[in-house]
């Protein structure tokens, strides 16, 4: 009898083993993906990517899509065992891949810090690496700890986060950019907007503490210049114009998560 307990036991230890699904060749179709992929250190299975994966051009990973379109025959040649893609993938897209029997796992944009570690433990799970997920949303979310003891008992600031200039775009609650306002302890001046499309008008109105301007090229220096005319405002004033980069603001992970806070905090800390 007790033989049998043991080997029951030892069969139910097994079965996540015997069920689990090592992948060998990944495609992923976002850059914040790809990302993860690398601080996760599973690059070494990337067999696929899309132009605007950053964190893979060192690697010469070849390119199958572009930001919004897959070439899909590239994509089957490569033989991938799984395809990593986010909500705005388009449905045919991911639809035809399953047809092939490859398998697909989708991820929703994420509308806050925390969706991103959720997704971000997933992934690790996904790919067999539970642990090393889990460790790094803990140094995350301790690192995000730290930064808001250091803003404790400052006055609360108005912010505005522009991350589009033609037309002006601007962080909105419920989005995941939103966060890095809010756990700073400062205010959205957008807070109570719905959609992102606003006028310089708006921005002067509201009369932010601070400005950051999400990089775009060239016309971040022009953004900069062009709010530096605006004199009546209190960030303009006292010289609070600070840039982003593009690729750690915009990667929705753990990690980037982080570095935008900590250059935003860095930069309400010269005050």
């Amino acid at each position: 009898m007790i033989k049998k307990t043991i080997i029951s036991l030892l069969f139910l230890l097994c079965i996540p083993i015997l069920f689990a699904q090592t992948y060998k060749r990944i495609i992923s179709l976002a850059p914040s993906l790809t990302q993860s992929l690398y601080y996760l250190e599973a690059q070494d299975k990337l067999v696929g990517r899309t132009s605007y994966c950053v964190a893979a051009e060192g690697d010469d990973v070849p390119i199958v899509a572009s930001a919004v379109t897959l070439n899909m025959e590239k994509a089957i040649a490569m033989k991938p065992d799984l395809v990593l893609v986010l909500g705005l993938t388009d449905a045919k897209d991911v639809e035809t891949l399953r047809k092939f029997d490859i398998e697909v796992e989708v991820f929703e944009s994420p509308h806050s810090f925390k969706d991103i570690c959720d997704q971000f433990i997933h992934l690790g799970k996904v790919l067999g690496k539970s642990d090393k997920a889990k460790q790094i949303v803990a140094e995350s979310k301790t690192k995000i700890k730290e930064i808001q003891q250091q803003r404790l008992g400052k006055p609360i600031p108005n912010i505005f986060f522009q991350v589009g200039s033609n037309p002006l775009f601007t962080v909105t609650p419920n989005t995941f950019m939103d966060d890095y306002i809010t756990l700073m302890g400062g205010k959205n001046i957008s807070s109570e907007l719905t959609k992102g499309i606003i006028g310089r008008e708006f921005v002067v109105a509201k009369n932010p503490d601070y400005i950051f301007i999400c990089t775009m090229g060239v016309t971040t220096d022009e953004e900069t210049k062009m709010w530096k005319n605006y004199t009546s405002m209190n960030a303009v004033k006292n010289n609070n114009l600070f840039t982003i980069e593009a690729d750690i603001a915009c990667q929705p992970t753990p990690i980037t998560f982080v570095k935008t806070m900590e250059v935003m905090n860095k930069a309400m800390s010269k005050q």
